[in-house]
């Protein structure tokens, strides 16, 4: 086995397989996508359902909460966290940097082998099962 193989995706970052810690499967992290997305669609509506308002208010859901509750809405709701790969706290830029790349979205679709999107492997994150 080479030093960057791994049998589960998390080894090589030191966290657990499964359970608590575990990296957050593609169920629900989709899902948490789903809830936050249409949390600020609902929101927009006071602003006439713009796209850019739509947008706008799903990044400030994210930057607001995942230094705040360690996700967003839809990552707290399905049982998930944001935190830096060492496990401490994600600070007030690293949310910034990660929702910048994650409204792009090609970044959050190229994910390497700890299961992480670009967006998370620039902002030094990881979404785990908490």
């Amino acid at each position: 086995m080479t030093a960057d193989a791994q049998s589960f995706p998390g080894e090589r970052l030191g966290l657990p397989q499964t359970g608590a810690g575990s990296i957050a499967r593609l169920g629900r992290r989709v899902a948490a996508l789903f809830i936050d997305y249409g949390a600020a669609y609902l929101i927009s509506g006071f602003f006439g359902w713009d796209p850019l308002a739509i947008l706008a208010i799903f990044a400030l859901i994210q930057i607001v909460f995942i230094p705040t509750l360690q996700g967003s809405p839809g990552h707290r709701i399905l049982g998930m966290r944001v935190i830096r790969v060492d496990g401490s706290w994600v600070g007030l830029w690293r949310p910034i940097i990660r929702t910048a790349l994650l409204i792009i979205v090609i970044p959050a679709v190229i994910w390497d082998a700890d299961q992480r999107g670009l967006h998370d492997r620039a902002a030094g994150t990881v979404l785990v099962r908490a």
